[in-house]
């Protein structure tokens, strides 16, 4: 089979198995197994694949059909232009929260922080993408999960960030000292009632990364009563949420004596993100 063939009956496989992005998918595959970019595979459309290239082929494609995430076949996920490990480990990163890191850019473009911690790092990619745009900044990093922070430092390390952020195990703010120009998390926020209604990628993330309780939002409430005395006068927290939940957040946020509410929505038209401050 040619490449192209290889792509055209790899994509049809996908739409059976109601893949989203089916030729994107089966592009990434292919691509991977040669050790091409992706716009490399237009040029060589006519070539023949050999069986040793097939063979490997073949189980990644059966694991995506089977609902594997992309991110964990590849082994990688691109973040702010960067390109970070992923893997079951952490949450694969969702687009919305480079949406979360772009807003905070501009957020702060007049005032940037010099202390900065980011709760439920996850894979990194939050506090290593802000830890590189502020070079001068102190970046803290905490995660409850060994797992997560394991993945985090080799992220660090891969991109040559592991002296800029501290990371620490603990639940919220445990686990980390002093107070903060910036405080922001991307916490779970998938209501346990919703898992029979969730995409198969996302039941292969951690399912503490996912889960937050019965409501979704049980962290998020948390952090937001727990954050004012960590923030400096004036810091900003920035949270991402769920579907539905920006508008009683933010009244927790009033009435907490937050100022400076913002709810944002996503660029899907989601009100995905709340910004504060405090003090």
């Amino acid at each position: 089979m040619t490449v192209l063939e290889v792509l055209q009956s790899t994509t049809a496989y996908f739409k059976k198995r109601e893949i989203e992005s089916p030729r994107l998918n089966a592009e990434h595959l292919l691509a991977h197994v040669l050790k091409r970019k992706r716009i490399e595979l237009y040029l060589e459309f006519e070539r023949a694949l050999t069986e040793p290239e097939l063979a490997p082929l073949r189980e990644l494609v059966r694991r995506r059909g089977l609902g594997e995430p992309l991110q964990h076949l590849l082994g990688t996920v691109e973040f702010a232009g960067r390109v970070f490990l992923c893997d079951k480990r952490a949450l694969v990163p969702r687009p919305e929260t480079e949406e979360l890191v772009e807003r905070l850019f501009e957020l702060t473009i007049n005032h940037q922080p010099s202390t900065i911690i980011d709760i439920g790092t996850g894979s990194g990619v939050i506090a290593l993408t802000l830890a590189a745009h502020f070079p001068d900044a102190e970046v803290h990093a905490v995660d409850i999960s060994n797992d997560a922070l394991a993945l985090a430092r080799e992220n660090a390390a891969r991109l040559d960030l592991q002296q800029r952020v501290r990371f620490a195990k603990g639940n919220l703010l445990e686990g980390v000292e002093g107070q903060f120009d910036l405080i922001v998390a991307n916490l779970p926020y998938v209501p346990a009632t919703d898992r029979p209604t969730l995409a198969r990628e996302v039941l292969h993330d951690p399912e503490s990364a996912v889960f937050a309780g019965e409501r979704g939002d049980e962290l998020i409430r948390e952090l937001i009563i727990v954050a004012r005395d960590r923030l400096h006068p004036g810091g900003l927290l920035a949270l991402e949420v769920g579907i539905g939940q920006a508008d009683d957040l933010a009244a927790l946020m009033t009435e907490k004596n937050y100022h400076d509410i913002a709810s944002i929505r996503d660029y899907g038209g989601v009100t995905r993100f709340l910004f504060g401050r405090y003090g």
